[in-house]
């Protein structure tokens, strides 16, 4: 095999791994597509608005944006949501919107190949699967990948936008 076809080879086995950014709600662990992640930042307080649903924590201005927070925890209806100095703010970048999402903690980043990824199960997960775009197991550690753009449905965008632009 020559040396180009060689590189041309191994690119296209690493164009098809996908490396996910892992972060923690509760005792799970969960993963979103780095390319979503503009940045990470400490959870500082927010600016409630007025009859927001309960997981938009409120708006917080970024350089100048006004970003949405938007927190998982509650939004997957997880019990005792604390804030810590492990609660981080993941900077996400979805349908051209900026939204700050609230986790646990974010541990690392992943890189997965496409026969790590599984299918996501349609029963017994805390969510609607519609959220999910798989699960991914690396050694002894089962990850649910977020499809975050699914999950901050047009909908509840289009919530988040009316709340910031009162």
């Amino acid at each position: 095999m020559s040396q180009a076809t060689n590189e041309a080879v191994l690119a296209a086995a690493e164009a098809e791994n996908r490396e996910f950014l892992v972060f923690s709600l509760g005792d799970e662990e969960y993963a979103i597509d780095i390319l979503k992640v503009q940045e990470i930042r400490g959870y500082e307080n927010v600016t409630r608005i007025a009859n927001a649903p309960d997981f938009i924590k409120g708006v917080t201005n970024l350089r100048g944006v006004i970003v949405p927070i938007v927190d998982l925890r509650i939004k997957f209806h997880l019990d005792n949501v604390e804030y810590g100095g492990q609660t981080v703010v993941i900077v996400v970048n979805v349908a051209d919107r900026i939204v700050g999402i609230v986790v646990d903690g974010v541990s690392d980043v992943m890189t997965l190949t496409p026969d790590q990824i599984k299918p996501a199960p349609e029963f017994g997960v805390t969510l609607s699967s519609d959220f999910l775009s798989g699960l991914g197991s690396l050694d002894d550690r089962m990850l649910v990948l977020v499809d975050i753009d699914k999950l901050l449905t047009s909908e509840e965008m289009a919530l988040v936008d009316s709340t910031s632009n009162r």
